[in-house]
């Protein structure tokens, strides 16, 4: 499942604050705002006094850097408040009265207990920082901003416990049971290295009964770590380290970008461009649906932010079309995740990090892939839909230039509406070249062009279009997305200390040396590739699977010859499939909740999608052209 209400999991109905925790909930949305607007602001007045006046803004990097730790810190927290914390387990829902209690009050106290491991080595990691003094700049220092990372997770802990029962004695045993299991690691006198196995048992069984991913991946390094009596501030100097990597703010600001647009009206106005473009063709409804999710996805980074706010949108007119409503769903669901492989989406950098591949280079040998994905869904799209002799027309959208309900049909195609809803969206519909010129064009840093790119969709959204009002709507658009983006970093962080402990135990090298022994064929190398990530895509969400798996098989890629960005694309491709693919299909969840359709009903309806997309997945694995021609040509 995911987290927020665009990047995966169902959002829980928080009951409202009052009192000192409204306060509480305040103070911290407008810092995540503040945070956001400084690493928006930052870098544009840097390349600006760079272009203008040959100067500019003392460590402003640094401090875009840090207001990135900051971000991630209080918005896991945030999640954490609104119920929004990333679970692959479904279970609870499942489950009934004291049984749906009693597994609350284990994978909450668990959460908890790896939460509160995590406050005291983030705490002695500041203390440490503080014994040290290094400056950021104007007198700020690291420490001050290293305090926010327990002061996070102790949050993160309170809050866990809070929400583990609204009977205050089960709040009362969640807390006794984390409490229980932090002593016991500290008092046991059994030697640690005995009690991982029953650890790593009870992990597992928490992350069953609903436990948060971050606590999941951050339980397992603590007790690996601790089994191998090593000091658990290594995880927290993992943590910063990840958060504070030079590349990693374009992250939340390139989602910024998308959640600006998904609030807005760009939806409807994007829908009607696709509608008038191809809505006269065959198949143009699944075309249309394939190219705005492939549109906005690449932007929020995230399927569930483009289901939930183009889902509405498109199954009126997939269903007017005469599709059928399982089709209708499985394109929708499908499509959520196509514009993964483009630039500028956010497992494009976050892969480009890890692997230590130019982002360049992911996001320009992403783009054939991508509409390799986007064409076999159209596709797909053609086959299910009304056969030759049916309308298959689009229906006009509300405030097209010919009068209308919705229930209008388009006869043909017009170069008067194709003209008028481009016309409509041109602001819009320019985004990504703005992206795109700024991140290539040679005169602003990846980060500066995040920073532009995001600016721009501001003005468009609150200026040019007025969709959105800089007091009243502003405000909650970055703190939703903080929210996202704060789970995302919480995960990534303590991921990293999970990748950290498989280097420790020299894990990749012995993967590579495995490999090279049993296979000796790159093609044999890649279909094992495409079976291990296909199964990974069913168990792991996107993020943690780049954070923990790429550390793993790019010395694989690299023993076998394959190029590495072909070899990132072929890991990308595989987990968007995951996006679709049970038990922790992302896009499967959120298409339930969005359409209020049993998970059985949304599965059967993506069988075919999953398919198709497979087809196209083993395709990009054995014609690397579609992913090295482009950054070739780039090079020359």
């Amino acid at each position: 499942m995911e987290l927020a209400s665009g990047s995966g999991q169902t959002p829980a109905a928080a009951a409202p604050a009052s009192g000192w925790r409204a306060r509480c909930a305040q103070l911290e949305n407008l810092l995540v705002v503040f945070c956001l607007a400084a690493m928006v602001l930052l870098p544009l007045i840097e390349a600006l006094l760079r272009t203008l006046f040959k100067t500019g803004i003392a460590a402003a990097a640094s401090l875009v850097q840090h207001c990135c730790l900051i971000l991630g810190m209080i918005g896991g927290a945030i999640a954490a408040r609104d119920q929004r914390l990333l679970s692959l387990s479904t279970l609870s829902s499942a489950l009934k009265g004291r049984a749906k209690a009693s597994a609350s009050l284990v994978s909450c106290g668990f959460a908890a207990a790896i939460s509160v491991v995590l406050c005291l080595a983030s705490w002695r990691f500041m203390l440490d920082e503080k014994t040290g003094g290094d400056q950021i700049a104007y007198g700020l220092r690291v420490w001050m901003v290293v305090a926010f990372m327990p002061l996070g997770f102790g949050l993160i802990a309170l809050r866990l416990i809070w929400h583990s029962s609204s009977r205050r004695g089960w709040r009362g045993g969640a807390a006794l049971l984390a409490a229980a299991i932090v002593c016991a690691g500290i008092c046991l006198p059994t030697a640690p290295a005995k009690l991982v196995l029953p650890g790593i048992a009870l992990l597992l069984l928490a992350t069953i009964l609903g436990a948060p991913v971050f606590a999941a991946l951050g339980g397992a390094a603590v007790i690996f770590f601790w089994g191998k009596s090593q000091p658990l501030t290594v995880l927290p100097i993992d943590h910063y380290d990840l958060v504070v990597n030079p590349t990693l703010p374009t992250i939340p600001l390139f989602t910024l970008a998308g959640y600006l647009l998904a609030e807005g009206g760009a939806s409807k106005r994007l829908v009607r461009v696709c509608q008038a473009l191809v809505g006269h063709l065959p198949g143009g409804p699944a075309i249309a649906t394939a190219l705005a999710c492939a549109f906005f996805t690449s932007f929020t980074g995230a399927s569930g932010v483009t289901i939930l706010a183009l889902g509405g949108l498109l199954m009126p007119v997939l269903v007017a079309s005469r599709y059928s409503e399982r089709a209708a769903l499985g394109l929708i669901t499908g499509a959520g995740s196509l514009g993964l492989l483009f630039p500028p989406c956010l497992p494009l950098i976050l892969y480009g990090i890890i692997a230590n591949v130019q982002i360049q280079k992911m996001f320009v040998g992403g783009i054939l892939p991508g509409v390799l994905l986007v064409v076999l869904t159209a596709v797909l799209g053609i086959w299910q839909g009304p056969k030759v002799g049916q309308a298959s027309r689009l229906p006009r959208q509300p405030g097209s230039s010919s009068e209308g309900t919705g229930e209008m049909t388009v006869p043909s195609f017009t170069w008067r509406e194709a003209g008028i809803a481009i016309w409509a969206a041109k602001w819009e519909l320019l985004l990504p070249v703005v992206a795109l010129v700024a991140l290539f064009g040679g005169f602003a840093t990846t980060l500066e062009a995040a920073a532009i790119t995001a600016f721009y969709a501001f003005v468009v959204e609150v200026f040019i279009y007025r969709d959105l009002r800089i007091l009243k709507d502003l405000p909650r658009v970055m703190t939703e997305c903080a929210l996202l983006v704060g789970g995302v970093l919480l995960i990534l962080g303590v991921a990293l200390g999970l990748t950290g402990y498989f280097v420790y135990a020299e894990v990749p090298d012995k993967l590579a040396a495995l490999a090279q022994g049993s296979i000796h064929s790159r093609w044999v190398f890649l279909l094992a590739l495409n079976l291990f990530l296909l199964v990974v895509g069913c168990l792991m969400d996107i993020f943690s699977a780049i954070i923990v798996v790429v550390p793993l098989i790019v010395p694989l890629g690299a023993a076998f010859g394959v190029n590495p960005v072909h070899l990132g694309i072929i890991f990308l491709a595989n987990l968007e499939l995951g996006f679709l693919t049970p038990p922790v299909g992302m896009n499967l969840f959120l298409s339930s909740y969005r359409f209020n359709k049993p998970m059985t009903e949304v599965t059967r309806a993506v069988l075919p999608m999953l398919a198709i997309l497979l087809g196209g997945v083993l395709l990009i694995t054995y014609i690397p052209w579609l992913t090295t021609w482009l950054p070739t040509m780039a090079a020359n």
